[in-house]
Parts: structure tokens; sequence; C-alpha cells
């Protein structure tokens, strides 16, 4: 799947709202896990792929300044609404920038995306994207998402499961993608590995990790 077909995959999927990935709280694995990027206050957090997600609310209660990038302009609004704001809207590059409080949120495609336009950030939070697409895409996203950020700390959250049994997305992640990606930049850890209760859509077992990326010193 290519860049502009991944992206009418997703914009339909809102259009039909078909949201079931949508979690209603902060996900458990960023509230236990966060401390570990060591991060000061007011840190910029970037969330790529964010959807509405609470965990964004959740780091801006935390005292971080949280920014977003997602593709659907359904999904940006839904998440403002919710919070009861009306956010300020400024053109951004070829993407438009939400922004209310602490949240900022990019709407359009991440390949579309520049670091100018994004700004510089401490750290990444990625619950959502990686596992949201097929591997051809998800090593392009990694790139990209390094060309972005450069190497900051991150949090990763993937899943792993029988793909044999379940189409995706979500798409399962192993050790070996996530290291063959991320390794030349960073120092990878695993915090946690949790099985899905009930089962992942409530089709086949699945298991939940989270991951410390620690930035490489550069090299010479």
């Amino acid at each position: 799947m290519d860049v502009a077909s991944n992206a009418v995959f997703w914009q339909e999927k809102w259009e039909r709202g078909e949201t079931g990935f949508h979690e209603a709280g902060a996900n458990p694995l960023l509230t236990r896990h966060i401390a570990a990027l060591d991060l000061s206050a007011g840190a910029r957090i970037f969330v790529p792929l964010c959807g509405m997600s609470q965990d964004m609310v959740w780091l801006a209660g935390q005292g971080y300044r949280v920014i977003g990038c997602e593709l659907s302009d359904i999904a940006v609004g839904r998440f403002f609404d919710d919070l009861g704001v009306t956010p300020d809207v400024v053109q951004a590059g070829l993407l438009r920038c939400f922004s209310a409080g602490a949240i900022s949120v990019f709407a359009g495609n991440i390949f579309d995306l520049t670091p100018e336009v994004l700004g510089p950030v401490e750290a990444v939070y990625d619950r959502a994207a990686l596992i949201a697409l097929p591997e051809d895409l998800r090593r392009a996203y990694a790139a990209r998402l390094l060309a972005l950020t450069g190497p900051v700390p991150e949090l990763l959250v993937t899943l792993a499961y029988d793909q044999s049994r379940l189409k995706g997305p979500p798409f399962s992640v192993d050790e070996g993608f996530v290291r063959e990606v991320y390794g030349e930049a960073y120092e990878i850890r695993r915090l946690e590995n949790r099985e899905v209760e009930g089962g992942l859509k409530g089709r086949c077992p699945a298991s939940e990790s989270v991951w410390q990326f620690s930035p490489l010193p550069a090299r010479s």
C-alpha cells in the first residue's frame, strides 16, 4: 500500500465512524512509564497519528506541551469538540495547525510535515502510529519520524499476535522489526509486556509492549 492509498483507507474509516481503536482514557503503559523519559516540565512531546487520543489530554495534564499529527480532519474536530474548546487554526505548510492550551494538532499527512513546521521536540510518544501501518509504510514512517524529530527519547507501544489470524490494522510488530528500523539511532529497552485482556478485537491472543528509546551518541 502506498502513502496515498493508506491515507484514503484511514479517511474512509473516520468517515464511517470505524474507531474501535480509540481508547476512552490514557493508556496504562503511558501513565506507568512516562517517567522513564526523564523529561523536564513543559517539554514538547510529539504524538504521531494521534487520532483523538486521550493520551494527549493526560500528557498535557502532567505539564507537558503536546504536538499531535493526524490525517483526518474529522478526528481533529472531534478531539477539540470533546474538550469543549474552540481551537485556533492556522495554515502550517501543507497542513493546518489546531491549537488550544497546551495541545496543538497538525491536520494532514505526516509525510507532508516538515521539521521546520513541526519545530523542536524533546520526546516522541507513539502508541498507534507504527502499528497502524503495513510493513512497507512502517519502514518509510520510521525514517520519516527520525527525519522530523531527530533521535529524541521515545516511548513506543507495539502489539504482537498471530498475523495470520487477523488482517490488521493494528498490525503485529515484533522486536526484530523495532530494532531493525530504530536500532542505529537508539538504545532500545522493553519496559513492560502485558497480555491484551480478552484478546485483540476479541478474536486472537495478543500482547502489548512498551519500549524506551534512548538516543545513542552521535557517530564521529
